[in-house]
């Protein structure tokens, strides 16, 4: 599935093109895709094409197409504070997206079927949360991975706010995937060929729009040649949070705000010192005029008697201007990251500074 939208450059770049073809729609869901760079999720060998809008598959790994995602994402509706379950978490892409809209009140979970996908997925969120900057930018809800079917899944777990399944639902099994929701919540899932989103209404009522026409593989029927019992999936306990991380959290905040205002009063509410740019010097080129008179063409040329003295002139002020704008575009500065500036400046014995860091390595 894809190939919805042009590649891109760079992440930024294929996020503007799922922007551009109103795949993505929301500002929510436009920080979290900016905020977690997609090819970080694929294998070094094969980062060549993580900003197409295509699907990626390596063995058990796999990476459905942006523009899937993004419909996803967006029919999801998130907030903070919501329970959410991913039935076919694999690499934990989307589960970390999730997670920077729930903050830090929320819940999420996924169920992936292989082994080997669930330390995948745990090293990739052990990258973003040590070295992307975008983690101080949000208070994240960490994803917790269990291993097993998720058509197996305990019938005494708890029920969630959003529910999305990676794998094409059978018909006999939309009743199985509706009950894994709360009342008022949102399930989305490729249902017969159509990813689907239904929300629960009522304890039996529900209302159910097709999104688009996608092609997922089937979900993986339960195996219980082994031993004939069935394997049930416990999913994780709902964690309450310690003293000591609800004061983390607070201080974040804290810092946060005052970063905020800081930023606004040296700017004036964003009204003084606006962006400078430079006015791009237009050349004036001789014109030529063909005059036509009945069958006869008549040929002349019209200039600005000025124009001889300047243009040389126009030529060297527009090179010079060039030379001067190249190496700043060649050599951005790189983003600064003011929540961590802020906390190493903080009158603070070292390990406490590190705490409030999550032990970041940048």
């Amino acid at each position: 599935m894809g190939g919805a939208v042009s590649a891109g450059e760079d992440n930024d770049e294929l996020i503007d093109n799922l922007k551009e073809a109103q795949y993505i729609r929301t500002e929510l869901v436009e920080q979290a895709f900016r905020a977690i760079d997609r090819a970080d999720y694929y294998l070094e060998e094969f980062k060549d094409n993580a900003y197409k809008d295509l699907a990626w598959k390596h063995g058990n790994i796999h990476l459905s197409a942006p523009c899937i995602y993004s419909e996803v994402m967006e029919a999801l509706d998130l907030q903070p504070g919501l329970s959410f379950l991913n039935l076919g978490s694999g690499t934990g892409y989307l589960s970390s997206m999730v997670g920077l809209i729930l903050g830090p009140f929320g819940v999420n979970h996924g169920v992936e079927l292989h082994s080997d996908v669930i330390e995948y997925a745990k090293q990739k969120l052990d990258f973003f949360i040590k070295t992307s900057d975008s983690f101080d930018k949000f208070e994240f809800c960490e994803p917790s991975f269990v291993t097993g079917n998720c058509l197996e899944i305990s019938p005494d777990c708890t029920q969630y706010d959003r529910v999305y399944c990676g794998a094409g639902v059978q018909k006999e099994h939309e009743d199985y995937m509706k009950n894994l929701l709360k009342v008022g919540g949102i399930l989305v899932m490729p249902l017969e060929e159509k990813l689907t989103k239904i929300t629960r209404t009522g304890p039996s009522a529900w209302e159910t729009k097709k999104i688009l026409a996608v092609s997922f593989a089937p979900l993986i029927q339960p195996n219980h040649a082994d031993s004939g019992k069935s394997r049930l999936v416990h999913l994780p306990p709902v964690a309450v949070r310690s003293l000591q991380d609800l004061a983390r959290i607070a201080i974040r905040g804290t810092i946060k705000k005052i970063i905020h205002q800081e930023t606004m009063n040296k700017n004036g509410n964003g009204l003084k010192n606006p962006p400078r740019f430079k006015r791009r010097r237009v050349r004036r080129r001789r014109m030529e005029t063909i005059v036509f008179l009945d069958k006869e063409v008549f040929a002349s040329r019209i200039s600005n008697p000025s124009d001889d003295n300047n243009n040389s002139e126009d030529l060297e002020d527009e090179r010079q201007e060039e030379e001067e704008t190249k190496p700043s575009e060649l050599k951005p500065d790189p983003p600064v990251n003011f929540l961590r500036e802020k906390v190493l400046s903080l009158p603070l014995p070292d390990p406490l500074k590190y705490y409030l860091l999550y032990y970041r390595e940048k």
